[in-house]
């Protein structure tokens, strides 16, 4: 550790370059062959801008493959790429945000501001692409041998360094897109792309969706110098969604031949794989209702389809999507299911299953196979639910999972495609976010990025005030532990403390964990501020009964949960019970308004970003998962809405909302607004223009967070003197 030499940590500091974090590669990836570790690495100078690394595992050498700076123009990215990295939650990013390895694994594919670039290893740049329009989602087909993307809602496809040209038809409905993933798919179901090579480069499938069916919201787009008005297409809860059907063609756009998908159109698509032979697509149905998954098999020489197998929700519980399977080559299916009430792996050969993990924790991630050896690699909770572990195991006859890393970390991990190397990411309390290369037995074999925390670190001439944080659990209102997690500033006998009570509190969510919490919070301490969250029912990672609470009934249990939470904490001695102040973002935002609502006078102020105002207003496929549709569950709408009894509240708020969000857009907001002003309630109000959902940037950020102190500071939620 550095030598105590103490600065303030502000707000400001918090958010400027180099990040207090330490370095944070992005997207690692390992060449098809082993030798070369890929990253992007951010900028000492600019926190935001990711430039392409090599790590050579032969000489150890870590060199700059492609600088972002000098392949940049500046120019403007397409509408439908700043959608869509605001769906990737990657707004505010700078340089490269993504790319590919060739199949031989010699040169990979660089996108740069809407152009694409073929870099080799030996630091050569060529450029594929030169065009106005931009190309979304680029990828180098299986082989490497074309190159493919998607520009005027068109799957384009070429030779590498050929003359690139549409390969499915311009439609006289500008509705129809091909190609792409829809608004529901990028935002909810993390598929961000509308086309699939199979393994040999002989076919590829591509989504077509026309969304004609789908309303219309005028979005405006609220910046400092105008507003630009956009006619979007959103699929709001109870109403229709995109027609979607697949087809499978050949590279020229031949051969043409559609899916069978059903009967039933109302259906979302959700995943779609190739097997490893080429010779079966491999296509998730989900129904609108999201209680049933049918995995399809489909012939892509026919389009005729069959349902493999499917996955029925539990009563009163609704179907999560996973990424967690893998299709293999001997033809079997290691699969994800919550069939048992917990997360697990299983096994589905020869049309029979076999259940491979067990017991009262999940699986989060599966992580890699490796097929010679006949072995998976998976994170879990099954150490400790607040610190994720690596494990492998046997998948033709299982054991005990053995774990690969430390207890002292929360890990992550992912894999070559040969399921030999791991790569590693932890953190602690105590140590910024660490990234390591090891082999199958956890050995670890490289640093990627150590980001020790030693004299030269960005965070060293803060860890004087460095606080640790401390653990444990209450019992919520119907008796279910209720995991929290609290970080105090140096405590003086005799005084009390203001809190930031911090909070989420939406499904697919985890805020406490034994993982590195980040300068923000530090500096919130450091104010003087004990920093403090918890996790409600609702939330991820503790199994179906303690997920399905919400169902039909948004804005009830989290609320009453998070009152748990702030009674508990005016039982402490050393917390000033007038003091506790609650913030959230988004679902985090919503949460805000619903205890504010629901308890006037338990909390000295609130914070809402981003507010969902009614459900009504948020899509399909997030909304109708937990509340069913507004036609049929009127009652559950009613009551999770927070412009309803927006009346209610009495203590202090503060509304803060982006201008330009397509995601919680700002008509949440704007009705909230319009109920506390016809019900004369008073609260401050401070709007990002030009900002989407996430008020991106050091600057706004900084602004962001320095009007909510002095927000706090009026209403004299302030630190003992």
């Amino acid at each position: 550790m550095p030598a105590k030499h103490e600065q303030t940590l502000t707000i400001e500091r918090v958010f400027a370059s180099p990040s207090l974090d330490g370095s944070a590669p992005r997207l690692p990836k390992l060449s098809p062959d082993g030798r070369f570790l890929t990253v992007l690495r951010n900028r000492e100078s600019d926190r935001e801008r990711y430039d392409l690394w090599a790590y050579d595992r032969q000489d150890g050498q870590w060199r700059m493959l492609v600088d972002s700076e000098k392949l940049g123009t500046g120019r403007e990215l397409s509408e439908a790429e700043k959608m869509q990295r605001e769906r990737q939650r990657l707004a505010g990013l700078k340089g490269i945000v993504t790319y590919d390895w060739s199949a031989d694994g010699k040169s990979l594919l660089v996108p740069v501001e809407g152009d694409l670039y073929l870099a080799g290893l030996d630091g050569s740049v060529k450029r594929l692409t030169d065009s106005p329009e931009g190309e979304l989602n680029p990828v180098l087909s299986e082989s490497g041998k074309y190159v493919s993307f998607v520009r005027d809602q068109r799957l384009w496809t070429a030779l590498v360094g050929g003359e690139p040209r549409p390969v499915t038809p311009k439609e006289s409905a500008a509705t129809v897109h091909w190609g792409e993933a829809e608004f529901v798919a990028q935002e909810e179901m993390n598929r961000f792309t509308g086309y699939w090579w199979s393994p040999t480069d002989a076919r590829i499938a591509v989504e077509r969706f026309d969304e004609a069916p789908v309303g219309i919201v005028t979005r405006a787009a609220i910046g400092a110098s105008g507003t630009k008005t956009f006619e979007q297409r959103y699929p709001a809860a109870g109403t229709p969604n995109v027609d979607v059907s697949l087809f499978v063609i050949d590279p020229d756009g031949g051969n043409k031949v559609q899916v069978d998908l059903g009967l039933e159109r109302d259906i979302y698509l959700t995943r779609v794989d190739w097997a490893p032979d080429g010779k079966t697509l491999c296509v998730q149905r989900v129904d609108r209702g999201q209680t049933r998954l049918d995995m399809l098999a489909a012939d892509p020489a026919t389009g005729k389809a069959h349902v493999l197998f499917s996955e029925t929700a539990a009563p009163g519980h609704w179907i999560n999507l996973s990424d967690n399977y893998r299709l293999l080559k001997d033809g079997s299916l290691i699969w994800w299911s919550e069939r048992d009430g917990f997360g697990h792996l299983y096994r589905f050969s020869a049309g029979e299953w076999q259940q491979l993990t067990s017991g009262p924790w999940v699986v989060t991630k599966l992580a890699g196979v490796d097929q010679e050896a006949h072995r998976l690699f998976f994170t879990a909770t099954k150490d400790d639910v607040l610190a994720p572990q690596v494990y492998s195991l046997g998948y033709l006859k299982p054991g005990a999972p053995e774990r690969l890393t430390d207890l002292a970390f929360a890990n992550g991990a992912s894999m070559d495609k040969h399921g030999k190397t791991l790569l590693v990411g932890r953190s602690s309390p105590s140590q910024p976010p660490q990234v390591y290369l090891a082999d199958a037995t956890g050995k670890q074999l490289a640093w990627v990025e150590e980001n020790r925390l030693d004299a030269k670190h960005p965070y060293a001439p803060y860890m004087a005030s460095h606080r640790l944080p401390q653990f444990g659990t209450i019992k919520g209102p119907d008796g279910t532990p209720l995991h929290w997690r609290m970080v105090t500033p140096p405590l003086v006998p005799g005084k009390r403390y203001p809190v930031f009570f911090s909070h989420y509190g939406g499904p697919h969510s985890q805020d406490v964990t034994r993982a590195w919490g980040g300068a923000l919070e530090q500096a919130i301490v450091d104010k003087g501020f004990i920093f403090f969250e918890i996790d409600n029912r609702g939330t991820s990672n503790r199994g179906v009964d303690f997920e399905k609470a919400i169902y039909r009934a948004m804005g009830g249990p989290e609320v009453a949960d998070q009152k748990a939470g702030a009674e508990y904490l005016k039982t402490l001695d050393f917390v000033d019970p007038r003091k506790i102040a609650i913030f959230g973002w988004s679902y985090g935002g919503y949460m805000t308004m619903k205890q504010l609502e629901a308890d006037p006078g338990l909390y000295a102020a609130g914070i809402a970003v981003a507010p969902v105002g009614r459900w009504e207003l948020y899509d399909t496929f997030y909304t109708e998962r937990y509340m069913g549709r507004p036609q049929t569950d009127a009652a559950a709408y009613a009551k999770s809405s927070t412009v309803a009894d927006a009346g209610k509240v009495a203590d202090p708020l503060l509304l803060i909302h982006g201008m330009s969000d397509d995601n919680v857009v700002f008509t949440n907001s704007t009705e909230i607004i319009a109920q506390l002003q016809q019900d004369k309630v008073p609260f401050e109000m401070m709007l990002y223009p030009g900002a989407t959902h996430a008020i991106a940037g050091p600057n706004l950020r900084t602004h962001l967070y320095e009007t909510i102190f002095g927000f706090l500071a009026r209403h004299g939620v302030t630190a003992p003197k």
